[in-house]
């Protein structure tokens, strides 16, 4: 690889560690293409990006972001999975196919700027993710007015079932 292939490389990389709000550092060995291709369809499907590091080059590119917490994590065959809206996505993630699969092992991550271990990680994949989230709040907001439009509701019913009462006795 040439130097300025290496260079263009490297800010491609910096500007990735720049933007991402969570990244998690995996270290995989002996995986197959069709493992490999479910691991980064999920990861699409996620919206986070899988990226497999040249670890010089990585170095170089986590200088001056965040990601340069877990510089010393890039040895051997590694891999960035990178999210730019949900922190907990990467996490959630690999820890579940890290599950499946022993030949990915999680080694650390960093989190709107702060690092995090490989436990750390596992603790946050166990968090509900963003559409979770979303989902309770929307369920929390409409639980009011759901209550109110039965409330409402409730008197012509009682006087629905009243009536049906008295038409049944004659």
């Amino acid at each position: 690889m040439l130097k300025s292939e290496k260079e263009v490389l490297s800010k491609e990389l910096n500007d990735k560690f720049t933007r991402a709000k969570s990244v998690v550092i995996a270290e995989f060995k002996k995986l197959d293409v069709e493992t490999v291709n479910k691991l980064r369809r999920k990861l699409r499907d996620g919206k986070v990006e899988w990226k497999v590091l040249k670890n010089t080059i990585a170095r170089r590119a986590a200088k001056g972001t965040s990601v340069e917490l877990v510089s010393d994590d890039f040895v051997g065959p590694v891999a960035a999975a990178i999210s730019y809206d949900d922190v907990i996505a990467p996490a959630k993630i690999l820890a579940e196919f890290s599950k499946d699969l022993q030949s990915i092992t999680i080694k650390s991550g960093v989190v709107q700027g702060q690092k995090i271990d490989a436990k750390g990680v596992q603790a946050l994949a166990k968090l509900p993710g963003l559409q979770e989230l979303r989902a309770k709040i929307l369920g929390v907001i409409n639980m009011p007015a759901g209550k109110l439009v039965r409330t409402i509701a409730e008197p012509a019913n009682a006087l629905a079932r009243v009536l049906k009462a008295k038409a049944d006795k004659q």
